[in-house]
């Protein structure tokens, strides 16, 4: 008979111990899913930003050294990203492939201008850096003009702006999800050890002494059920990369894998206050409450 019932005890622990360690990998795993969304999405809108081009038309009478000492001090700008200079034979050469005929024909001149482009880094993708930048080089005397598609600019910053906003949000409600489903679990688990903590607490042992155990151990479930969501959210990553690689979800490896670990202590701090506030409601207690 004792020997039935230490068997059942013995199952309800690992019930128990199992049942926290999959409710911590669960959580983690959609946290940890949110955040290579939120990394992505970061770096698919710096893709996009980076693509916008700020074109500097030239007087055709510009001499090369000028030329030269403009790309030259665009390069060493800390906003710059790239600059390519594009002769006006190589832009009628552009025209003429993308629009299949020749329109030097009719007109019987080149009236296109050598320019250079030049894309910014994302984060100085904006409209009042844009607009400096082009009243700068307007000040150079052989400079004629300077372009950029200022609303999509706008737009899209806009838009940058709102999803970010988003995306705090939501990130907000799936830790404050997690904070609740690992702490629902792990004070269940305490709670089955409730007359055990008061025995301890009865014989003298420190709060400190009878808290420990239960902080470490439930440390390990919360590093074991972290380890689960992180290799979860690998496999997931792996296969969403191999079935559409347009997405490029591994053109960062070192900030998702960063972001991986992030939840993974998360997850172990989540863990540690859930223990350490669980079993300080539990030491609380007076015996007669310990039934209720």
């Amino acid at each position: 008979m004792g020997s039935s019932f230490e068997k059942y005890q013995k199952h309800r622990l690992i019930s128990s111990y199992f049942s926290v360690v999959i409710s911590i990998a669960l959580v983690l795993f959609l946290l940890g899913l949110l955040g290579i969304l939120v990394v992505n999405a970061k770096f698919i809108s710096d893709e996009f930003k980076e693509k916008v081009v700020l074109t500097i038309y030239l007087e055709d009478a510009t001499k090369a050294v000028e030329i030269n000492q403009l790309k030259n001090s665009l390069i060493l700008a800390e906003y710059v990203k790239k600059t390519q200079f594009i002769s006006k034979d190589a832009a009628a050469d552009f025209m003429k492939n993308e629009y299949g005929e020749n329109f030097l024909d009719e007109v019987g001149y080149n009236p296109l201008k050598n320019s250079i482009e030049v894309n910014l880094l994302a984060d100085y993708v904006t409209a009042k850096r844009l607009d400096s930048l082009s009243d700068k080089a307007l000040q150079k005397n052989f400079v004629e003009d300077v372009k950029y598609d200022k609303d999509l600019v706008t737009l899209m910053n806009s838009n940058v702006k709102r999803l970010s906003l988003w995306v705090l949000i939501i990130c907000g409600i799936f830790t404050l999800i997690a904070v609740l489903l690992i702490n629902s679990s792990i004070r269940l688990a305490v709670y089955s050890k409730r007359f055990s903590i008061k025995t301890m607490q009865m014989v003298g042992a420190t709060k400190s002494f009878i808290r420990r155990p239960f902080v470490w151990h439930n440390i390990r479930l919360g590093i074991l059920g972290g380890l689960i969501a992180i290799s979860g959210n690998a496999v997931l990553l792996y296969y969403i990369d191999l079935s559409f690689p347009e997405f490029k979800l591994m053109q960062q490896p070192t900030i998702l894998i960063g972001a991986l670990f992030t939840v993974l202590a998360i997850g172990i701090f989540i863990t540690w206050i859930s223990t350490h506030l669980a079993t300080q409601r539990f030491l609380n207690l007076k015996t007669e409450q310990l039934h209720y």
